[in-house]
């Protein structure tokens, strides 16, 4: 539970389907407002139960007047709340409340000038005319009883409407994306001018919350933790230690699927900062083992997720009276891996949510499965844990597994690990290593010819992948110097045994995905 003063002030967000939904989530809590993310269809008695300040309605790729359109229940207007609708979510308010909503005789996608008629309450501080981002094929015709349009562009005649005595409001725009300059201003004055919201959502009242959750869940049972060395694990591992002390043992598996050196690295780090039981457990054989002939990417996640697993509760019944595993699970990972949430597609298994077995013995806690990575990077500075830690770049839970394309062998890894470190080297060297969200190599499962020393070559192609993001939801590729990619380039295919050509990944995300696969 939340402490009063954050349980009083929080936002309801229900999801309709759209991948962006987390850039809500992310703009309110910018905002120091607590929010979460619930399906649309949670049900009358539990949006009421919520509680809370507002309700957000987000956008989706549903159209209202679909078969199978995803409808809220009615009554949540009848709650005396504040609602904002967003893209689907207004045309949904629209259409429940009894307007009309129509396809648009000409779709409005992208950048869009709106001429804004009321400058109170949901656009104080604004000026007539705003630049907005819209992703819409549909319009509103007629706004409901209690409604007025609020603001408007050439195609749509209503493309923001309120119902100020009820504190309804409604944009046909996307105020969450970074292409709508002043949308955070929109949003809050959602939270603060028309929900009252007050901004109590700080790391340091996390902290306090989740260490009475912990106790209070855990009692006196033990708990491990998978440590990987990177931030989520890392910070899981010290945020729990500060509820329960010593009954967290942190277990650092080796799986053979690591970066160059990162076994070591990570036991030293952990053991110079922390004073928290740990156990270092070389599983590399055992791994490498299970995935031998896999080669379908989401096997690997499902793979290694059940192996750390299987390892996880042989280690448990060594230790006394463990019945909790703890892992650094974030909001991003859930969202790419099940639908709990909403409608959202799955795009992809994390280890450490999709790839968990059915059936298992331990209990999981995960004190971070509703944080952004920024606010875990903040959350570690809180609780006083090295830049060391808190600068790493994210790596993934399953490893160079995900990096190797197609199947995974000791000869695959190696070629990928030496290209790594190059890579990594020369990042740092330029010193935009902690300025980039993630840079790495993939090793593709193709092969072209080159020419080496008047010799013809026939070898693996090594592609590099670098990204700008703020919590991984969405990414944009780095626009490296030319000098850099060369010398990466150069030195990849001069030192790398087994690699005769270096490409970059130019793609954002999305379409694509950061990780290969």
């Amino acid at each position: 539970m939340m402490p009063e003063n954050i349980h009083s002030q929080k936002i309801l967000i229900l999801d309709f389907g759209s991948q962006y939904t987390q850039l809500i989530a992310r703009r309110v809590r910018e905002q120091k407002v607590y929010c979460e993310i619930h399906p649309y269809n949670i049900g009358p008695e539990k949006i009421k139960g919520f509680g809370g300040k507002g309700i957000i309605l987000s956008c989706g790729p549903s159209s209202v007047y679909d078969k199978d359109a995803p409808v809220v229940d009615k009554s949540l207007f009848d709650l005396g709340l504040p609602v904002l609708g967003v893209c689907y979510g207004m045309q949904l308010m629209t259409h429940l409340l009894g307007g009309v909503v129509a396809k648009a005789h000409r779709r409005e996608y992208g950048r869009a000038d709106v001429t804004l008629d009321d400058n109170s309450d949901l656009f104080k501080g604004l000026s007539g005319r705003e630049v907005v981002w819209m992703s819409h094929g549909d319009r509103i015709e007629k706004f409901p009883d209690g409604f007025s349009p609020i603001a408007h562009t050439d195609n749509s005649p209503v493309a923001a409407m309120k119902d100020a005595k009820r504190r309804f409001y409604g944009v046909q725009f996307h105020p969450e994306v970074v292409h709508t300059p002043r949308g955070n201003e929109i949003l809050r004055n959602f939270l603060f001018e028309i929900c009252e919201c007050k901004p109590a959502w700080t790391m340091g009242s996390f902290i306090e919350s989740q260490v009475k959750e912990i106790m209070e869940r855990v009692g006196r049972k033990g708990v491990i933790c998978g440590l990987s060395g990177g931030v989520d694990s890392a910070v899981t591992a010290v945020l729990i230690h500060k509820a329960i002390g010593d009954q967290l043992t942190c277990i650092f598996v080796d799986n053979g699927l690591l970066r160059a050196g990162e076994a070591r690295k990570v036991e030293e780090v952990f053991r110079k900062y922390f004073h928290i039981n740990l156990v270092a457990i070389d599983a590399s054989d055992r791994f490498l083992n299970r995935l031998n002939g896999v080669e379908d990417p989401e096997k690997k996640r499902k793979t290694i997720g059940n192996e750390f697993i299987y390892l996880f509760e042989e280690e448990a019944l060594k230790l006394k009276d463990i019945g909790f595993l703890a892992q650094g699970t974030l909001y991003p990972d859930v969202i790419e891996s099940v639908s709990f949430k909403g409608p959202s597609a799955t795009i992809k298994s994390h280890h450490n949510v999709g790839g968990l077995l059915d059936k298992m013995s331990l209990k999981l806690v995960e004190p971070m499965r509703e944080l952004f990575k920024d606010e875990v990077r903040a959350l570690g500075r809180e609780l006083g844990m090295p830049d060391e830690v808190i600068d790493r770049q994210p790596f993934p839970g399953p490893g160079l597994a995900i990096r190797v394309l197609g199947e995974v062998t000791p000869a695959r890894l190696e070629i990928l690990r030496n290209a790594d470190v190059i890579i990594l080297d020369e990042i740092k060297k330029v010193g935009l290593y902690t300025k980039i969200w993630q840079s790495f190599a993939v090793l593709l499962p193709v092969k072209t010819v080159g020419v080496m020393g008047d010799e013809r070559t026939y070898e693996n192609v090594i592609a590099l992948r670098a990204v700008e993001s703020l919590d991984g939801m969405t990414a944009d590729w780095v626009r490296l110097p030319y000098d850099l990619l060369a010398e990466i380039s150069s030195r990849i295919i001069n030192e790398v045994k087994g690699v005769n050509r270096v490409v970059y990944d130019i793609s954002s995300k999305p379409p694509s995905t950061i990780e290969w696969e």
